[in-house]
């Protein structure tokens, strides 16, 4: 079932500091997106679904409702996001067909008391709002446990490189560290490799960066990567269950993107560097020969009732080398890091 739109659609740019410049992590929202501008005009999709096309890329977005759609065979209630992403080049999903890619997935505050709900994104309503052809957001009222409001904006853009903008607002003051931690996770579908490629350095070095080819051998085991400038977890209790938030590898990364291949083709994600993200992994993630293509974001210091945000940028492109890449996505990593 295809369920096209399309139009053109521009965001201002985000200003962010140059990616050398040693500044601290900032978090407040942008303002991009319906649940801080009153301006954006929207309208509810019909269904739990909806597909953009643009350039080489498809991608179907849905919320946390179960689905069986001939595109999305058996697709489990729960996961949200892109549920479908293929290109010209490869039209068999990326992701695992029943979960989901750039799929919302934990709220947490680092503490195991105050996990009450491991998957509080799945498992609270979702809307999902149509703003034009080529955008769409998904909007989940406060949340059941964290009282987290969100919303998060999925933009195809000309070539088809997907623009996520994820802004929320607490409102209730129930995070036990003063931070929240969000996580979102990317469930990849029988890559030959579950490895991800990033620029960065060994956790104690001090030399120039390189590319690591980062391997998680089990779940929860080196799982997350920090940003080189600040490459401390925030407080996470020794024993949260939650194992990919807490077990930091031996790198670090000096330049806020990466990217995993898959039949030919790079996955990419790309972030601000003024976000902070951390990078994360696991090797089994979406099952058996699955991996998870994943990151983090915390906001210390929350205040009930402020809206918080980051932008980051998610391309899927033919690959031939990691050189390749990094010249295929420039332009983006530039528009995010001016």
């Amino acid at each position: 079932m295809r369920a096209i739109i399309m139009a053109v659609y521009a965001l201002a740019p985000m200003q962010a500091p140059a990616q050398d410049e040693p500044q601290p992590a900032s978090h407040a929202a942008p303002g991009v997106t319906s649940l801080t501008n009153s301006s954006v005009r929207f309208r509810v999709a019909d269904n739990h679904y909806m597909a953009m096309e643009r350039g080489d890329v498809r991608a179907i977005l849905v919320d946390n409702a179960e689905l069986d759609l001939p595109e999305l065979p058996g697709h489990r209630a729960g996961y949200n996001g892109i549920a479908s992403l293929t290109h010209r080049r490869r039209e068999t999903n990326l992701f695992v067909p029943a979960v989901a890619g750039l799929n919302f997935e934990h709220i947490h505050d680092g503490t195991t008391a105050g996990l009450v709900e491991k998957f509080e994104p799945r498992t609270s309503p979702m809307q999902l709002r149509v703003v034009d052809r080529h955008t769409v957001e998904i909007y989940q009222p406060p949340t059941a446990n964290w009282k987290l409001e969100s919303c998060g904006r999925y933009h195809l853009l000309e070539d088809g490189t997907v623009e996520y903008t994820f802004e929320c607002i607490p409102r209730a003051g129930v995070y036990r560290n003063g931070t929240i931690g969000l996580f979102w996770a990317s469930y990849i579908h029988q890559p030959e490799s579950g490895a991800i490629f990033f620029r960065g350095r060994g956790r104690q070095e001090a030399g120039p960066a390189r590319w690591i080819e980062a391997i998680s051998p089990a779940h929860g085991t080196d799982s997350t990567h920090g940003p080189a400038l600040s490459p401390s977890l925030p407080p996470v209790d020794a024993d949260f269950p939650l194992t990919l938030v807490n077990h930091p590898s031996k790198y670090v990364y000096t330049e806020p993107w990466y990217y995993g291949v898959s039949n030919g083709m790079a996955y990419v994600q790309m972030f601000r560097q003024r976000d902070g993200i951390w990078l994360a992994q696991s090797p089994s993630g979406g099952g058996q020969g699955n991996p998870a293509w994943d990151f983090q974001w915390f906001v210390p210091d929350c205040r009930v009732g402020e809206a918080y945000g980051f932008v980051m940028r998610a391309a899927y492109l033919p690959y031939h080398s990691g050189e390749q890449v990094e010249r295929d996505t420039r332009k983006h990593r530039e528009a995010l890091n001016p």
